[in-house]
């Protein structure tokens, strides 16, 4: 086995370990069937996972949270696990299929709190409109999705055919210094893992949901609170993130607005303790 070949195995085995304290659920999609991962047996805190993502996107947050919450992770429809929904692919539909496929694994009017990362925010905006007073918080982490300039414009590198394995590494890990890391030394061998499967299990397209105005127009019919937690060097947000901020304080006027220093767009990864603290905090478990 090469360098590349041993690098993933040891990150599969990171992840099979976590997943190993998972129990699993499944829930209609399309034809097939979306899969959910719960860790815990406290209230319930769902995690929404970004485009080309799966609920690896939160692998480090899981655990730490789960020692608090009934943590509920899903791949949304499209991506990772889950079989595609039927078309059309629009924001809209998504959060049908995950709004009615958690009140089959949450009925209501049990309450619960819901964080969303990039589009999962996006998708979590909408849900948290379907769900109405039950979402006590509503946590974003990234998105845009309010119509707010930003993003790089760094291009990327692309893998070509005739690479070997060890080069195709290396521009997958390029591209995570772009776009998700701030820390070049975060683009570490588990975050180029879980990169690569989920590029490769993702069969959704995000399109031109993230830079559209899909939850600034969910945000009204939010009963939640909304609070925010962005990178400080979040490449798709820079040098805009005050916007975001003032934005959101618009729909929440006592905003509880977190931005984490020296970490980039993907900040549960390459911030998880921090992340994980603030999540504790926002979501005020110490009082419930």
């Amino acid at each position: 086995m090469d360098l590349a070949g041993f690098q993933r195995s040891c990150s599969s085995a990171v992840v099979e370990r976590i997943e190993r304290l998972a129990q699993r659920e499944y829930t209609p999609c399309g034809d097939g069937r979306m899969v959910w991962r719960c860790w815990g047996t406290g209230p319930p805190l769902v995690l929404l996972h970004g485009a080309t993502g799966s609920w690896t996107h939160w692998l480090l947050n899981v655990l730490p949270l789960a020692a608090r919450f009934r943590v509920i992770v899903p791949d949304m429809p499209g991506f990772g696990d889950s079989d595609l929904p039927h078309e059309p692919h629009t924001a809209q539909g998504l959060a049908d299929i995950v709004s009615a496929c958690l009140d089959a694994l949450v009925p209501p009017p049990r309450p619960l709190d819901l964080a969303g990362f990039s589009f999962g925010g996006i998708i979590g905006g909408l849900v948290a409109a379907r769900q109405g007073e039950r979402v006590r918080t509503l946590v974003l982490l990234g998105p845009n999705g309010m119509a707010l300039p930003g993003g790089t414009d760094r291009p990327l590198a692309r893998t070509r055919p005739e690479m070997t394995p060890a080069e195709v590494v290396a521009t997958h890990r390029e591209n995570l210094r772009i776009l998700m890391l701030a820390d070049p030394g975060t683009a570490d061998d588990l975050a180029v893992h879980l990169q690569m499967e989920n590029i490769r299990l993702a069969r959704i397209k995000s399109g031109g949901i993230p830079a559209s105005d899909t939850l600034l127009r969910a945000l009204p019919a939010v009963r939640a609170r909304i609070a925010g937690i962005w990178g400080a060097q979040d490449a798709f947000a820079l040098p805009f993130l005050d916007e975001r901020r003032r934005t959101l304080a618009r729909f929440q006027p006592d905003l509880d607005f977190r931005v984490i220093e020296r970490a980039g767009h993907w900040v549960a990864y390459e911030a998880p303790v921090q992340v994980n603290a603030a999540l504790l905090e926002i979501l005020d478990v110490r009082h419930r």
